[in-house]
């Protein structure tokens, strides 16, 4: 034999033996995700049973139970504005069978708003899809003569530090909205935080603020009967719910756009095609007329994406609330 062939011949077995060690890895990963599930699945849901999280991973869960024949067990696990829950998604093993159900806040303002977090948004989790969108709505008491956007930036500029607006929370995401608001029309409003989206609404209707950025879910009872009266929808699109409320975009601040969104992640190094089956399962559950109508019926939008779609949205939103959080000088420990 030509010895000068020996190298060249052991050069081809390995690259031979390089893609036959290839192709079993990824047949590996394939069957893996073909066989999954074979026991139940747990959505980690950040907060308590009630908010458009936890509705959300209640009616998509409930059509993925039936879709994979498992149980899908949602589990609240709520405290630290969301980060106890999203900690245990991050810390998951990376097998499909532990997700997290996470927000705008939780996995975009959260990671400046707080000065040091157990886990890093961006590296610690691989992103599924993006589920649903709730739009806030900005409303004032009807004793409030601006009746349009464009009027009630006029009125805080000729009564500068007057009107007060109320959220959910000192940092919450309503407050870093109306932050946000404020930026991008020049003007400064009293911000005047409550426990929770019902007592910030309750203290508009009552007059004890003349304004909120609420929830349109928290909203829409009191728009429709005539208790508060809303000026415009955060989200880039007209809500489904008020299709005949213009944006806040559309009223008078050209790019405004804000959104309480859900989305499905999975731990970090979840295997890409145990991604892809989660994605292309979620879209069925979601795509469902029952569950979409369910969902639209409590305020939110369905807003699906692609796995790579859903990561270059979070590196956005990470980037433009901690331009948000940076400028309004908010900070927790």
């Amino acid at each position: 034999m030509d010895g000068s062939k020996a190298p060249r011949r052991r050069s081809l077995q390995g690259a031979a033996l390089a893609v036959l060690v290839l192709g079993v890895l990824a047949s590996g990963q394939s069957a893996a995700a073909e066989a999954w599930p074979n026991r139940p699945v747990r959505l980690i849901v950040p907060f308590p049973p009630g908010g458009a999280n936890d509705i959300v991973a209640r009616l998509v869960g409930s059509r993925l139970q039936e879709r994979w024949g498992m149980p899908v067990v949602v589990d609240n696990r709520a405290g630290a504005g969301g980060n106890i829950g999203t900690e245990l998604g991050a810390r998951a093993n990376p097998d499909g069978y532990t997700l997290l159900v996470g927000s705008g806040s939780t996995l975009g303002s959260n990671a400046s708003l707080y000065a040091k977090l157990p886990f890093d948004v961006l590296k610690d989790f691989a992103p599924v899809s993006l589920i649903a969108a709730a739009p806030f709505v900005l409303v004032t008491h009807p004793s409030v003569p601006a009746k349009t956007l464009p009027a009630l930036i006029a009125l805080a500029k000729a009564k500068p530090g007057t009107l007060t607006y109320s959220s959910f929370g000192e940092g919450s995401s309503a407050h870093l909205v109306g932050e946000l608001l404020q930026s991008m029309a020049g003007m400064k409003l009293i911000h005047v935080p409550y426990k929770g989206g019902g007592p910030a609404m309750t203290a508009v209707m009552g007059g004890e603020v003349q304004a909120t950025v609420a929830n349109l879910s928290v909203a829409l009872p009191q728009i429709r009967a005539g208790k508060v009266h809303a000026l415009g929808v955060s989200t880039a699109k007209r809500a489904s719910a008020l299709p005949d409320l213009q944006t806040l975009a559309e009223a008078g601040l050209p790019g405004f756009e804000a959104s309480a969104w859900v989305g499905l992640v999975a731990p970090a190094g979840t295997p890409v095609a145990l991604v892809n089956r989660l994605n292309e399962d979620v879209h069925a559950a979601v795509q469902h007329p029952d569950t979409q109508k369910q969902i639209e019926q409590r305020g939110l939008d369905t807003l699906l994406s692609t796995p790579a779609e859903f990561a270059r949205y979070l590196a956005q939103e990470v980037r433009r609330w901690d331009e948000v959080v940076r400028s309004a000088g908010i900070r927790k420990q």
